[in-house]
């Protein structure tokens, strides 16, 4: 009985404090966390939408639409933060989704992307 007990809390103990943490958040919120140097920031965009409209700086591009992003997304440290973003939020929800099957720990969103980071003043990077 001791047994099934100890092995049930530790189901449970996994349970509860294995979970993905997914914050969804404005783009202030956003801002914070990287200035707090709290994750690794990537842009989910396409190469054209990065040369057109620039990206945050010190981000990293992974392009959701690729074949081969599911595979490059599943290469990255699961127990890091990251901080994703696309244009607009679809993007970086479908794969903030994708990352919290695949296990990994704190992922925090743009949900509103990219636009309206650029639109409520924030710095933008522009690639040549």
């Amino acid at each position: 009985m001791k047994t099934l007990i100890t092995i049930f809390c530790l189901a449970i103990s996994t349970f509860i404090f294995g979970q993905t943490k997914i914050e969804n958040v404005d783009a202030p919120a956003f801002k914070k966390f990287i200035d707090a140097k709290s994750g690794e920031l990537i842009d989910l965009r396409t190469t054209d939408e990065i040369k057109n409209k620039g990206m945050i700086k010190g981000a990293v591009q992974i392009d959701f639409l690729d074949k081969n992003a599911e595979a490059t997304i599943l290469k990255l440290d699961k127990n890091k933060t990251y901080l994703i973003y696309c244009a607009g939020g679809g993007r970086s929800g479908d794969c903030a989704e994708f990352m919290e099957k695949q296990g990994f720990k704190h992922v925090v969103n743009l949900a509103k992307g990219f636009d309206d980071w650029k639109k409520k003043g924030f710095e933008v990077e522009l690639k040549k």
